[in-house]
C-alpha cells in the first residue's frame, strides 16, 4: 500500500475551503451526544485545520435513519469550536461565501441526500463543488463506496486526517506482528470474519474464536446448538481442524429457568448459548499471557442482553497484560469505554466493518481512491 497523502503535509490551509468527511455516528440519547469519543478522537484534525486558518465544511452520517438529524453532534462541536450548522445544499452554499478563515460549518446528515449512499456522480459533484480540497477523516466508513468516500475524492486535491493516518499505521502492525500474536474475534455474522479468519491463520500463532461465531463452528463439527444464533455460512475443514483455532470449551446457556454453565458439546434444543463459560476464560487466560501481540473484535457473548461477563473478563485481561493490544469493533469500544479501559489498549480503532475489511484485504475503497489521486497537488 502506498503512503498515503497527509492533511499535515499541506503546506498552506489558510483561506481553503476543505470538505471533511467526519466520522460523526455517535450515539444520541435525549437529543444529546452519549458517547463523544469519535468526536473527541478528531479532535486534533479539527483544531489543525482551525488554526491553519482554513474554511471547512464538515459533512458526515448518524445512523440509519435519513430523518435523524445530526444537530446534537453540532450542540456537541460548538463547545469547542466556532461553528454553524445547515441543513440544505443552498444553505451550504451561501454560508461557505461566508465563512471566515478558522471557522467551520456542519451539513446536515448525508443520508438525508439519496445521492450519498448511492455514490451518485451528481451528488458527488455537487458536494466537491463547496471545497477546494477533501480530507477523509471518517475510516470507519471508509469501506463504503458512498459519494462522500469514493466519489468527492476522485474530483478534488484528497487526504487524510490524523486519525485516519493512525488507523492504518497500527492495524498494519497486525500483518507482521510480534510473536507468539493472538487474533480474538466474536460477535455475530461468521461471513463477515471469515477472510479475516482465514488470511491471519498464516499470520498469527491462534486464533480464538467466541461469541456467536463460535456457533457456527460447534454446528459444523456436530454439537446441538440449541436455540443459538448462527449464521447461514460454510466453514471450511482447514478452519474446523487447525490446531491455532480454539472455541470455548464450556458456554453459558440460556433458558426457560435461568441461566447455567456447560460444556459446549452439551447444550440441549431449548437452550440458548449466550455467553464464554468460565473454563472459556482460564483457557483464553493462558493464550493472553503468553502472547506478544493481541488484535481483538467484537463480544463473547450478548452483552447487550446483560450477558456481559465473558466480554468484561476479555476486556480486564488484556488491560493487564503484557502484550500489545489493539481493539476495534462498536461492540467491543463500548464494553471498554464503559469500564474506563481505553486509556489501557496500545490501539483502539474506531472502525467495526471497516477494521474487519482492513485487515482481510489490506485495503478500503475510501484508501483506494486516496491513492490514485496521489498525483494532485493543492
Amino acid at each position: 500500500m502506498a503512503s498515503l497523502p497527509l492533511l499535515k503535509d499541506i503546506p498552506d490551509l489558510r483561506g481553503k475551503r476543505v470538505l471533511l468527511r467526519l466520522d460523526t455516528d455517535v450515539p444520541i440519547e435525549s437529543d444529546k451526544v452519549r458517547d463523544a469519543y469519535r468526536l473527541d478522537r478528531a479532535r486534533e484534525t479539527l483544531e489543525f485545520l482551525r488554526t491553519q486558518g482554513a474554511r471547512t465544511l464538515i459533512v458526515g452520517h448518524i445512523g440509519r435513519d435519513p430523518k435523524e438529524t445530526l444537530h446534537p453532534v453540532f450542540e456537541h462541536l460548538k463547545k469547542s469550536l466556532p461553528i454553524e450548522f445547515v441543513k440544505t445544499f443552498k444553505d451550504a452554499e451561501r454560508e461557505m461565501e461566508e465563512l471566515t478563515n478558522g471557522e467551520f460549518l456542519l451539513l446536515e446528515n448525508l443520508r438525508s441526500f439519496p445521492g450519498e449512499t448511492m455514490n451518485d456522480a451528481a451528488f458527488a459533484t455537487d458536494l466537491a463543488s463547496l471545497a477546494d480540497l477533501f480530507v477523509n477523516e471518517a475510516f470507519a466508513v471508509s469501506h463504503r463506496e458512498h459519494a462522500s468516500i469514493v466519489g468527492v475524492p476522485a474530483l478534488l486535491p484528497s487526504f487524510v486526517g490524523f486519525v485516519f493516518a493512525e488507523e492504518v499505521d497500527n492495524l498494519s502492525k497486525a500483518f507482521s506482528p510480534a510473536h507468539p500474536a493472538l487474533l480474538v474475534l466474536g460477535g455475530a455474522k461468521f461471513e463477515t470474519k471469515l477472510p479475516l479468519i482465514e488470511r491471519f491463520l498464516d499470520v498469527v500463532d491462534n486464533i480464538y474464536i467466541g461469541g456467536a461465531l463460535a456457533n457456527d463452528i460447534y454446528r459444523a463439527r456436530g454439537y446441538d446448538i440449541g436455540a443459538s444464533l448462527v449464521s447461514d455460512c460454510a466453514i471450511s475443514q482447514r478452519i474446523l481442524e487447525h490446531p491455532k483455532v480454539y472455541v470455548p470449551s464450556d458456554v453459558v446457556v440460556k433458558t426457560s429457568a435461568g441461566r447455567t454453565e456447560k460444556g459446549a458439546d452439551n447444550v440441549e434444543r431449548a437452550e440458548k448459548i449466550v455467553d464464554a463459560g468460565s473454563d472459556a476464560i482460564a483457557d483464553l487466560r493462558a493464550l493472553i499471557e503468553k502472547a506478544a501481540f493481541v488484535l481483538w473484535n467484537g463480544p463473547l457473548g450478548e452483552y447487550e442482553a446483560g450477558f456481559d461477563a465473558g466480554t468484561v473478563a476479555l476486556a480486564q485481561m488484556l488491560a493487564e497484560c503484557d502484550a500489545e493490544t489493539i481493539v476495534g469493533g462498536g461492540d467491543s469500544l463500548a464494553v471498554i469505554s464503559r469500564l474506563g479501559l481505553l486509556p489501557r489498549f496500545s490501539f483502539v480503532s474506531t472502525g467495526g466493518g471497516a477494521m474487519l475489511e482492513f485487515l482481510a484485504h489490506k485495503t478500503l475503497p475510501g484508501i483506494e481512491v486516496l491513492e490514485k489521486r496521489l498525483a494532485f497537488s493543492v
